[in-house]
């Protein structure tokens, strides 16, 4: 805390002569503006092929230096405790994604290994996420043919001869596969483009409101698997209203051992969250695996139940292929067809990375390069597409248990990957008799925390009821009509807010505080003085072609000019007259301090400005601009553009105005 309250005795004192920007700029040796050879040059004599190599594949940068006996441990804890989470989480999401469980297993193994080469987090979990699986699913729903069989004897291809057309159906994992592969083809032309933080200009409030109407999405998604019913597959706008429509219809016909099932395993996952969870933390570090417990315990029930059989008729997971899948690469074609489509899941997936990459990132104090982490997850979702993956993402929870299990590096995600790998080789299909109500359930719970972020609302209208405006929109669009909608409209409203804050300027007069050097607001400063004959203006913002007007009217405005007035003078010839026109200004002194850019139109306004004011004879200086302002005044100049005095502070123009 500053401590305003103690007086400063220390003496300031310094004589100089007044100096002109240009004149401060040539003694200083001022040269932004370097050729394009220079520009070359000096990016070739600073060029490391070994420093390029590392920062385009991390791991050969931080793995040599890997400090074994520090850190192994608490890599292996957190990689066998991640796995674990792996396990019902990859197997549910790969579900929601409109394919089968063992799809979100392979996620943790063949993204995760080339996360691990190329990716600069330590501690995100890589692998699925929700949202990302709900809006696959979107693209499946809508490009898939729901009657081509999804078994990998039947991944290629069909055609179907309809009216001499010929039309090509597609699998669920060919397009989904096409969907991962256009999404890292995307992220690597980012991060080529160093394009990396434009996802981290999504506003809180979009991201709040897009995730929490996703979590509705997957509920409902989700609800046909609690009741045991069937729903036609619906596409395209308000299909999230069909289908609750549907379910509700069909509740009646709801399978009573699935339905109890899903209320068993719904309560088992809040009373272990909620009660046992909390208090088995306070005596052990290992945080208990209630989503592998319910996964396991509601296996055994249903195989010694049989309660997939023609009795019971409970939805089953089904067959689990054993071994990892033979790599296919995605139908050439699709990717055209799903490219549009793709483009909110590739935004929103690298969204959620990087954020969570970044919160550890200032936790732990290292860093995390943006344009490096499009990379790694654009490999990452290339790879991923011979192997049936869906688009990388990482998850909070699995992420937070890396990090609080004691997880030093991306070693973990190694560990994790391995124990993964002998469940996809040797375990998998005992997971067989697993009803899908409990991964529907584990689901639902897991969702708990992305539903209530509904009263993240009422902070976001204390903050700014734009911010607000944002939130709401965002989620009635996500929520009525559909996912890639609903994002679309957010960021749309989101960068107007944006845009309507930044345009939100303000300006004022300065005053000098008396025998100094010091100038400031005579709004919020009542003490302070304006200098006799001197009117300064201060302006905060940009001075563009969107704004060059606003600027102008706020200072003629602050000065007391009008148009009228300046049309006046043009016609009078009297000086007394012109004197008193003008308020008795003098100099006009503008301060630059607070204009962070200037483009041509606004350098053009400021010669309407100086041409008007010299009607009312008043001379007009810059003042404190900074070096890419002062540039535009040099390439205006070179262009012929008729030039301003300019000078380096407030007090050179005041001095220099008073001399002449």
């Amino acid at each position: 805390m500053i401590d305003d309250k103690t007086p400063i005795t220390i003496p300031y004192v310094v004589s100089r002569s007044v100096v002109k920007q240009g004149d401060l700029a040539k003694s200083a040796g001022y040269d932004r503006n370097k050729s394009l050879v220079q520009n070359f040059k000096s990016s070739f004599e600073t060029f490391s092929l070994k420093k390029t190599i590392i920062e385009t594949c991390p791991v050969l940068g931080w793995l040599p230096k890997y400090e074994f006996r520090k850190s192994i441990a608490g890599d292996i804890v957190a990689g066998f405790t991640v796995a674990i989470m792996h396990i019902p989480q990859g197997m549910a999401y790969g579900l929601l994604a409109g394919l089968d469980p063992v799809v979100g297993l392979y996620m943790a193994f063949f993204p995760a290994l080339i996360y691990f080469i190329f990716g600069t987090s330590r501690h995100i979990s890589v692998g699925t996420f929700a949202v990302v699986s709900i809006m696959t699913s979107k693209i499946v729903a809508t490009y898939s043919d729901p009657d081509f069989g999804n078994n990998e004897s039947q991944l290629n291809s069909t055609l179907d001869y309809e009216d001499e057309a010929i039309t090509k159906s597609y699998s669920n994992y060919q397009v989904a596969t096409a969907v991962t592969m256009v999404c890292g083809i995307f992220q690597i032309i980012m991060s080529f483009l160093k394009l990396g933080v434009l996802a981290t200009l999504l506003s809180q409030s979009l991201v709040s409101g897009f995730t929490t109407a996703a979590a509705f999405h997957v509920i409902v998604a989700q609800s046909k698997d609690l009741f045991g019913i069937q729903v036609p597959r619906h596409k395209g706008a308000f299909k999230i209203i069909y289908t609750m429509r549907d379910v509700i219809m069909n509740i009646p016909n709801s399978n009573l051992y699935t339905l109890c099932i899903s209320v068993a395993c719904v309560s088992f996952m809040i009373l272990m969250n909620e009660v046992v969870r909390p208090l088995a933390a306070k005596k052990c570090s290992f945080p208990l695996p209630s989503e592998l417990m319910a996964v396991i315990g509601f296996t055994i029930i249903s195989f010694a139940l049989n309660l997939g059989g023609p009795n019971c008729k409970v939805i089953e997971v089904g067959k689990i292929p054993t071994g990892l899948p033979v790599p296919m690469m995605p139908p050439i074609e699709l990717l055209q067809t799903v490219a549009v489509d793709s483009i909110a899941v590739c935004i929103v997936s690298y969204s959620i990375m990087i954020s969570m990459a970044l919160i550890f990132a200032k936790k732990d104090s290292y860093e995390v390069r943006a344009n490096q982490e499009l990379l790694a997850t654009g490999f990452a979702n290339i790879a991923g597409s011979f192997f049936s993956c869906i688009p990388l993402s990482c998850s909070l929870s699995r992420s937070i248990i890396q990090h609080k299990t004691g997880g030093k590096t991306q070693v973990a995600s190694v560990v994790s990957a391995l124990l993964i790998l002998i469940l996809i080789l040797w375990i998998g299909p005992l997971f067989e008799t697993l009803p899908r109500a409990t991964l529907a359930g584990i689901i639902i719970v897991a969702l708990k925390g992305m539903v209530f972020q509904i009263k993240d609302l009422k902070t976001f209208w204390n903050e700014s009821a734009l911010d607000a405006a944002v939130w709401i929109l965002t989620f009635l669009t996500v929520v009525i009509i559909d996912i890639d909608i609903g994002l679309l409209v957010g960021i749309i409203v989101s960068f107007f807010v944006l845009y309507k804050k930044g345009y939100k300027i303000y300006s004022c007069m300065l005053g000098q505080v008396p025998n100094t050097d010091i100038y400031v607001d005579l709004q919020t400063n009542v003490n302070i003085a304006e200098l006799p004959n001197i009117k300064i203006f201060r302006y905060y913002g940009s001075v563009n072609f969107a704004t060059r007007n606003n600027f102008k009217q706020d200072l003629y405005d602050n000065i007391g000019v009008n148009q009228r007035t300046i049309r006046r003078a043009s016609i009078c010839k009297v000086p007394d007259e012109i004197v008193r026109l003008n308020n008795d200004i003098r100099k006009l002194i503008i301060d630059f301090s607070a204009i962070s850019h200037i483009d041509m139109s606004g350098y053009r306004t400021l010669l309407e400005i100086k041409n008007e004011m010299k009607l009312l004879s008043v001379s007009i200086y810059l003042a404190n601009p900074s070096s890419c302002v002062y540039d535009l005044f040099d390439r205006a100049h070179k262009l012929k553009e008729e030039s301003f005095e300019c000078f380096p502070t407030i007090h050179d123009a005041v001095l220099y105005s008073n001399g002449l």
